[in-house]
């Protein structure tokens, strides 16, 4: 079904007047939704080794020969987003002649990854980079850190992705994610034949989401609505200016090389990147847990666990934890209502699941739940569906 462009804007509002749109959507504290099924529970991730002593223009061989047909679909339904909106064709004829040249631009190793990608999936070096860029400005996600009474520290996410990006009146759903899901993957990045770090990703996308260095850290990134938003960094190393870096190439660097939390935290609040964002940490020992609020250019803010003061979680959308949420988009306090029943004395994966299984949290957007235990080492991902009544974000 063709995309609707700018009238899916239109049909998104035009939602709203059925009761069950009305911001903002929400509902009790959903109780035993663990382990996963249900109406809620789209299926489980698979699994996926890449070797970091391999040649990275051929780490991603598998993955790309297993997905290729997905990855292709999905690049198509970008195509015909962006027609919808520049029916010309000449922003795909930008993606496809011009976003190949500036592979090279790109630091090592991810120019090479996102070559042997293309050669794999047989589609332009341009659309694997559009593919790549495109996450860096349409990400709007929950993500959180908690530490039990015991001391054990669990992190956990929702990834929301595709805002305004193709209504789908049919399913009464967004486009992305519908497509999003099948590329999803579980990673587990090796080298010397043993684990450096694990992840959740989608299939052509060589920067990192969601991640963890088992027994040392977990780190999530939520996007960061700002005037100075990551589609002025794009331009700005279109042009010619690449002194920053780009954030998700951040992470999946943080997570690869740094060797604890006191140093990804260092790393990921003064880095100057190409786009705004909020890195959620959390360590491996009582206490190490922060939101850490980033401009393009410097860090605002290291939001922290704080025991004594009773803040035994901290929680983190797409707003600055100082700032009310916008009204149509608050999803924050539901969660927080929902970690607050829980307590700390029953916080685990367990009830964690359940707070990001409650509606607005999970919403139409959403497309996997993640839950990590950094001193386990353990690494859950779960496709996820929200079934109406529910909020388009």
């Amino acid at each position: 079904m063709k995309s609707l462009g700018w009238c899916s804007l239109l049909a998104t509002f035009t939602v709203f007047t059925s009761a069950q749109f009305v911001p903002p959507y929400t509902e009790n504290c959903r109780r035993g939704m663990y382990p996963p099924a249900g109406p809620t529970f789209e299926g489980n991730v698979p699994w996926y080794k890449i070797n970091l002593d391999s040649a990275p223009r051929q780490r991603w061989d598998q993955v790309i020969n297993d997905k290729k047909v997905e990855l292709t679909n999905l690049i198509k339904v970008i195509k015909e987003l962006a027609l919808d909106f520049f029916p010309s064709g000449k922003l795909i004829d930008l993606v496809d002649k011009d976003l190949a040249l500036l592979v090279d631009t790109l630091p090592f190793p991810f120019n090479e990854e996102l070559k042997g990608i293309a050669d794999v999936s047989g589609l332009p070096l341009g659309e694997i980079v559009f593919f790549n860029i495109f996450y860096e400005i349409f990400t709007v996600c929950t993500s959180l850190v908690a530490e039990d009474e015991a001391g054990k520290l669990y992190h956990a996410r929702n990834l929301d992705f595709g805002l305004f990006l193709g209504w789908d009146t049919k399913n009464s759903s967004w486009r992305i994610p519908e497509y999003l899901r099948p590329l999803t993957v579980n990673l587990d990045f090796r080298r010397n034949n043993r684990t450096v770090f694990k992840s959740t990703n989608f299939a052509g996308y060589v920067g990192m989401l969601t991640g963890m260095k088992p027994g040392t850290f977990t780190l999530t990134m939520n996007e960061r609505f700002s005037v100075e938003g990551g589609y002025i960094g794009i331009i700005e190393w279109i042009l010619g200016r690449r002194d920053e870096i780009w954030m998700s190439f951040l992470t999946r660097s943080v997570l690869e090389n740094a060797t604890s939390y006191a140093q990804a935290k260092d790393q990921l609040a003064n880095t100057e990147m190409l786009a705004p964002a909020y890195f959620i940490l959390g360590g491996n020992q009582t206490g190490e847990g922060c939101v850490i609020t980033r401009s393009r250019m410097s860090c605002l803010d290291i939001w922290e666990l704080d025991l004594k003061r009773g803040r035994w979680y901290v929680l983190e959308t797409n707003y600055d934890h100082w700032q009310e949420p916008l009204f149509l988009d608050n999803r924050r306090t539901p969660a927080m209502k929902c970690m607050n029943q829980t307590t700390q004395a029953k916080i685990s994966v367990e009830t964690i699941y359940d707070v990001l299984s409650t509606k607005p949290v999970l919403n139409k957007l959403t497309t996997y739940t993640t839950l990590m235990d950094v001193s386990a080492g353990t690494l859950e991902t779960f496709l996820r569906n929200c079934p109406d009544p529910c909020m388009p974000w």
